[in-house]
C-alpha cells in the first residue's frame, strides 16, 4: 500500500530559501539607515506565520473550505475598515496600525478572495457558462478590487484581479467567449500607453482570436474594434482619468530620462544596481547603490536590485528558480489533486504569485510600469508575508489529506 505522504518539501524549501533571501535584503536594505528595526519586524511576523502555518496545517481542510465565505466578509469588512480608519502613507490608505506594526488587510483580502470564489465555483450547482452564475464568480472578486481601488492602490487592485481569468477558465467558462469580453478592456487599458503600442496589441489579440477559431469572423473584427475606440478615449482623456503621479510613472517608463531625477529616478538607480552586481555580485552588505542609499525604500518594491547588486546573477537566479519551483509545485498539485475546491485555489494563487513576480521583477529592470507591487516573501511587510505563508501552509494541508481529498 501506498505510504501516504505527510509533507511536501517541494513547497517548504523554497518558500524558506525566499523568506531567508529576503531577510538577508531588508537587512543589507536598512542596515546603517536607521530602520533596521524593519528587519526585525519582518523577522517578528515570520515566526508569526510560521505558528500560523502550523494552525493551518493541522487543522481539517473541510474547515478551510466550508468557511471561506466568513474568510471573504472579514476581508472586506477590514478593507472597509481601512478606508475609514486607515492609516495614510504615500498617498495610499492601505495600512492599519496595530501596535508597533502596520497592517495592510488587502494582502490578506487577496487570500480569502481567491477561496471565497473557489468555494463558489466548485459549488454542484455553480454553471460558470449562465449569465447569473457568472456575474456572481465575476462579482466576488471585483468588490474587494473596487474597496482597494478607492485606497487608492492601482498595484494591488490589478494583482486582485490576475486570478478571474484562470480560475473561471478552468471552471469550464469557454476561452474564446472570456477573450472577446476581455480584449476590450485590455485595449481600453491600453490606452494609456503609446499609440503604436495599441495598434500592435490590438493586431495581436485579434490573431489570438482567428488563430482561437481557426478562421476570421466579423464578430472578431468588431470586438478589437470597440477595444480600439475604448483605446482612443483613455488616450485622449488620459489626464482626466488618472491621478498626476501615474501619469507621471507612465511617462518615465516610457522615458526615464524625462524626469532623471524625479519621477524616473528609482527605475534607472535599479537598472544601475542590477548592472553592477555582474555574475557574482559584489558581497553581502557591499552593494554600493544599496549602501549609500540610492534607491529610496529600497526594501519594498525594489529589494530584487538589492539582491541584483549583492548577490549577482547567480543570487538572481537562485530567487527567481525557488519562485520557479513554488509555482510549479502548485500547478502540479492543481492537476493531480482531483478535488475542484484545491484545484481551483491554487489555480488562482499561481497566476496570484507568477503576476507578482513578473510585475515586480519587470518594473525593476523597466520593462513595465513602476506600480507598486511587492515580492512575495522578499519585500518588507509582515501582512503579505503572513498572507503567503498561508497560502503555502493550505498547499501542505491538502497534499497531507490528499487521500480524503482526492489525489
Amino acid at each position: 500500500m501506498e505510504q501516504q505522504v505527510k509533507f511536501d518539501f517541494w513547497l517548504m524549501v523554497p518558500m524558506a530559501g525566499l523568506i531567508i533571501l529576503g531577510l538577508m535584503a531588508i537587512y543589507s536594505a536598512t542596515n546603517g539607515a536607521g530602520e533596521t528595526i524593519l528587519f526585525y519586524r519582518q523577522l517578528a511576523w515570520g515566526c508569526i506565520g510560521v505558528f500560523v502555518m502550523l494552525f493551518v496545517y493541522f487543522n481539517d481542510y473541510r474547515f478551510i473550505r466550508d468557511n471561506s465565505y466568513i474568510f471573504y466578509i472579514i476581508g472586506v469588512l477590514l478593507l472597509v475598515a481601512v478606508l475609514i480608519f486607515g492609516r495614510k502613507i504615500a498617498g495610499q490608505t492601505s495600512w492599519v496600525r496595530i501596535g508597533f506594526f502596520s497592517f495592510q488587510p488587502s494582502e490578506i483580502a487577496k487570500m480569502s478572495t481567491i477561496l471565497a470564489l473557489a468555494r463558489f465555483l466548485s459549488e454542484d450547482e455553480t454553471d460558470i457558462r449562465s449569465i447569473p452564475h457568472l456575474l456572481i464568480a465575476l462579482a466576488i472578486p471585483l468588490f474587494p478590487a473596487m474597496l482597494i481601488m478607492l485606497q487608492p492602490d492601482m498595484g494591488t487592485t490589478l494583482t486582485c484581479l490576475s486570478f478571474i481569468v484562470p480560475m473561471i477558465v478552468m471552471a469550464g467558462f469557454d476561452l474564446y467567449l472570456l477573450m472577446l469580453l476581455v480584449i476590450p478592456v485590455i485595449l481600453m487599458l491600453s490606452g494609456f500607453f503609446n499609440p503604436f503600442f495599441i495598434i500592435g496589441l490590438a493586431l495581436l489579440l485579434l490573431l489570438a482570436l482567428v488563430m482561437q477559431k481557426k478562421k476570421f469572423h466579423l464578430h472578431q473584427l468588431g470586438v478589437t474594434s470597440a477595444g480600439l475606440l475604448a483605446a482612443l478615449f483613455t488616450n485622449r482623456f488620459a489626464a482626466e482619468i488618472l491621478k498626476p503621479h501615474q501619469m507621471k510613472r507612465i511617462q518615465t517608463f516610457l522615458d526615464p530620462m524625462s524626469d532623471p531625477q524625479g519621477a524616473g529616478y528609482n527605475a534607472l538607480q535599479a537598472k544601475i544596481a542590477i548592472s553592477s552586481g555582474g555574475f557574482f555580485g559584489k558581497g553581502f552588505l557591499e552593494g554600493t547603490q544599496t549602501q549609500l542609499r540610492f534607491i529610496p525604500a529600497q526594501w519594498t518594491d525594489f529589494i530584487f536590485c538589492v539582491i541584483a547588486e549583492e548577490l549577482g546573477f547567480i543570487g538572481s537566479a537562485l530567487l527567481l528558480g525557488f519562485f520557479l519551483v513554488l509555482i510549479l509545485r502548485f500547478i502540479r498539485i492543481v492537476f493531480s489533486i482531483k478535488n475542484r475546491f484545491v484545484e481551483l485555489t491554487f489555480a488562482g494563487y499561481a497566476a496570484l504569485l507568477m503576476v507578482h513576480v513578473v510585475i515586480n521583477v519587470g518594473m525593476t529592470l523597466g520593462l513595465i510600469p513602476v506600480i507598486g507591487v511587492p515580492l512575495p516573501f522578499v519585500s518588507y511587510g509582515g501582512s503579505s508575508l503572513l498572507g503567503n505563508m498561508i497560502m503555502v501552509a493550505l498547499g501542505l494541508n491538502f497534499v497531507r489529506n490528499r487521500r480524503t481529498i482526492g489525489y
